[in-house]
């Protein structure tokens, strides 16, 4: 199979050329995505391709251009709606927990709403306030929506590509750290991701240490630091946040009897919480220690000096698992 091979920004917009191509009725908007090709430049040379009637130029306006998609969905076209930062996504609030997320319960499932909402989110490259928030767990709160989140341009691709062919909206969580990060190789042709399934990205007996996004190299790296104490760590990124993999935690949890929960997002009502939840209902009689959760602060994530202090670092991953290991 061919390949090439991309950054994690570069398979996103394969993953769209991909289905722009095969599939008329797809077609993208948002701010600044035609001529400019996205403040990433996620969706660079797409309009020169396709045109500007399926990569539009929208109006400032977040609430304007999701309910727009929505009669786009509605219609029977599939759009993939770029908001610039997840941070901007507060004004079409109101759109996707009003109608997005209800259209086929209200419809008793005769309208489904086939749509991507696409989002750059966290913090790590010093941008300025709201820019970098990391709020996930709103919208795991919304029955009706996906919400997955890639850490590879191998699972970018693929599960792009899933969740723009899935028959219900998807919230897309692009960590911006990775964008241009490492590189994988990534199959030329179409392929998918299912979406709802978690990937164990290294194998290990003592702890397991639960991920997403941005805070999987962090994760890794720590992983790599027990190494020297003869720790080994059962690595999972959970690929998708709702709904979540439930057995991949179950299992990791019932073979390891440790757990570490890692987010940037803040403690309090983070995805880590339902995990924890989850961890109790399918694997608490195994535990040998309490769970413990590495994660931003109950603070509004701060401004350039004192970004890195915020996020969670190998370091606390580390001391964490020496903690679970310890008790």
């Amino acid at each position: 199979m061919e390949t090439k091979s991309l950054t994690l920004i570069q398979a996103i917009n394969e993953g769209m050329k991909t289905m722009l191509t095969e599939d008329e009725n797809t077609l993208i908007l948002g701010e600044d995505i035609g001529k400019n090709g996205g403040v990433f430049r996620a969706t660079v040379d797409l309009q020169e391709e396709f045109g500007e009637k399926r990569v539009i130029d929208t109006p400032l306006s977040e609430a304007g251009f999701v309910g727009g998609a929505v009669g786009m969905a509605l219609n029977g076209l599939r759009p993939i709606v770029e908001i610039q930062f997840l941070g901007f996504i507060y004004p079409a609030f109101e759109q996707i927990a009003t109608h997005v997320t209800r259209i086929r319960t209200r419809t008793m499932g005769h309208y489904s709403i086939p749509m991507v909402i696409r989002a750059p989110f966290g913090a790590g490259v010093r941008s300025p306030e709201i820019h970098s928030d990391s709020v996930e767990a709103l919208f795991t709160h919304l029955p009706g929506i996906k919400v997955v989140c890639p850490s590879t341009a191998y699972d970018a691709k693929g599960l792009l590509i899933a969740s723009i062919e899935d028959p219900d909206p998807v919230l897309f969580l692009e960590p911006m750290r990775l964008y241009r990060g490492e590189r994988n190789d990534v199959p030329s042709a179409k392929y998918s991701i299912e979406l709802g399934k978690g990937e164990r990205i290294q194998e290990g007996e003592d702890v397991t240490v639960l991920a997403w996004g941005a805070m999987i190299p962090v994760a890794l790296k720590a992983a790599e630091q027990m190494k020297e104490q003869s720790v080994s760590c059962d690595v999972i990124d959970l690929r998708t946040l709702y709904p979540l993999d439930k057995d991949i935690i179950a299992d990791s949890v019932q073979k390891t009897g440790r757990v570490v929960i890692v987010h940037e997002a803040h403690a309090t009502g983070g995805v880590g919480s339902e995990i924890t939840s989850v961890i109790n209902d399918t694997a608490f009689l195994y535990l040998k220690a309490p769970i413990e959760r590495v994660t931003g602060f109950d603070v509004p994530i701060p401004l350039f000096s004192l970004e890195n202090e915020y996020l969670p670092t190998p370091g606390r991953v580390a001391n964490a698992i020496n903690k679970v290991i310890t008790f």
